[in-house]
């Protein structure tokens, strides 16, 4: 059993109590939901028997599973084996798609944030991005895994997409590839900055994360003067892996717990004694970022441990546990959700940065006193005015030299860091 803080992307046992309840015989089934599993072994016999074509028992059941846990809400979600065995593999870092996290908002099929690196981001695909119909098939009333069972497929194979993007709709067509994810990407930045790019919290991104900063702090001639963590357009993952990375720049304190209506799934996760505690670090955030992502910003954020700089994430912050079922399906459902270490629930509302910085512009205010009211609400931000942010190029686009697409939100990192590090020098 996993834990999952993000969407990414067994039924015997099931089967078996719908069979029972069919022969009138309720074994271990709670009286008052007795009643309501013997409707459906009504229908589903009726079906078997009386249907004018021959019935695909197990499609039709999976069907209906699919359709109890879709109710339930967006991150919920029953896989039969062919798809649970694709998930695990994402988890891992590698399956065939176009490279999209997706999700229900406002009833519609929204794009969390297309994966860096991967066809949807070359495509253009933002986060946000509502998607209208796939290979001219209406989404409405898709369930995410119906949607994600059309999206992936064999690599070189075409998929087209229609986008609504607030104020405009458009349609792309995007060659499905497979993908492999390298979770953490960094580099030095001169004088002596770590940028670190967490893509997605897979397993092994905590310890991905700690041997690119010890490569880079070795770079740096034994000592970095400030590190960079960019988690733009990361849709998140793995809890485990966001404590990992979290405690990478905490020594002590709560990182983050979790609350649901079964008092088993209150966790409380602390940071503990090591890491990174004594350089400066600057998050960048994204509508891109989320789950996981807000777990790690939240965490530094509160601590005051991190300046956030960017635009409001995403807002979704609930807890979903893996079950592996014993037919090979698995069910993902939400448990809990958690909060800061300051108590916040950031679900459907998102982290506000410390300091809003356009994705293209050259915009910077200060959100810290005006919170909420300064970033927006991502669920309300119009879509059309964000554009996808672009990847760092070099270390002299951070330094503020002209391109043709500046990162605004990288300068703006670099550029507070550098600010600490002359005050701490005293201002030589």
């Amino acid at each position: 059993m996993a834990r999952s803080a993000g969407f990414r992307w067994g039924l015997s046992g099931v089967v078996l109590g719908f069979t029972l309840g069919a022969a009138g015989v309720a074994v271990g089934v709670p009286d008052p939901l007795y009643p309501k599993l013997k409707v459906f072994s009504t229908v589903l016999k009726y079906v078997r028997d009386n249907y004018a074509d021959d019935v695909d028992e197990d499609a039709i059941v999976f069907g209906a599973v699919e359709g109890m846990v879709s109710a339930l809400d967006a991150h919920s979600v029953f896989m039969p084996p062919d798809l649970y065995r694709e998930m695990k593999n994402d988890t891992s870092g590698e399956f065939g798609g176009v490279g999209i996290e997706v999700t229900h908002r406002d009833r519609s099929l929204t794009v969390v944030a297309p994966i860096p690196g991967t066809p949807a981001e070359r495509a253009g695909i933002m986060a946000g991005d509502r998607i209208v119909t796939i290979d001219d098939e209406s989404t409405k009333g898709m369930t995410v895994i119906d949607a994600l069972r059309v999206l992936r497929g064999k690599p070189g194979t075409e998929v087209r997409l229609l986008i609504d993007r607030g104020e405009s709709e458009f349609d792309v067509s995007i060659v499905r590839a497979r993908i492999r994810i390298v979770p953490v990407e960094s580099r030095l930045i001169p004088p002596g900055f770590a940028y670190v790019r967490i893509k997605a919290f897979q397993q092994d991104t905590g310890r991905s994360l700690t041997a690119h900063l010890d490569r880079l702090q070795r770079e740096a001639g034994g000592r970095l003067s400030g590190i960079v963590v960019d988690l733009r357009n990361n849709p998140g993952g793995l809890l485990d892996q966001a404590i990992k990375v979290a405690d990478e720049f905490l020594d002590e304190g709560l990182i983050v717990s979790t609350k649901g209506r079964n008092p088993r799934h209150a966790e409380a996760h602390h940071a503990r004694p090591g890491g990174s505690p004594d350089v400066p670090v600057v998050v960048i955030v994204n509508h891109g970022s989320a789950s996981a992502s807000e777990i790690v910003a939240g965490a530094l954020q509160d601590h005051q441990r991190a300046l956030i700089v960017g635009s409001a994430t995403f807002g979704k912050g609930s807890v979903q546990t893996v079950v592996d079922l014993p037919d090979g399906s698995g069910l993902k459902l939400t448990i809990a959700r958690y909060y800061t270490p300051g108590g916040r629930s950031i679900h459907g509302v998102g982290i506000q940065p410390d300091i809003v910085v356009d994705e293209v512009g050259s915009v910077l205010r200060d959100a810290s006193s005006t919170g909420r009211e300064a970033a927006g609400d991502p669920s309300e931000a119009p879509e059309g005015d964000r554009a996808a942010p672009p990847n760092p190029k070099d270390a002299s686009m951070a330094q503020g030299s002209v391109d043709e697409t500046p990162d605004r939100q990288l300068e703006a990192a670099v550029d507070h860091l550098r600010s600490h590090l002359i005050f701490r020098s005293g201002g030589r």
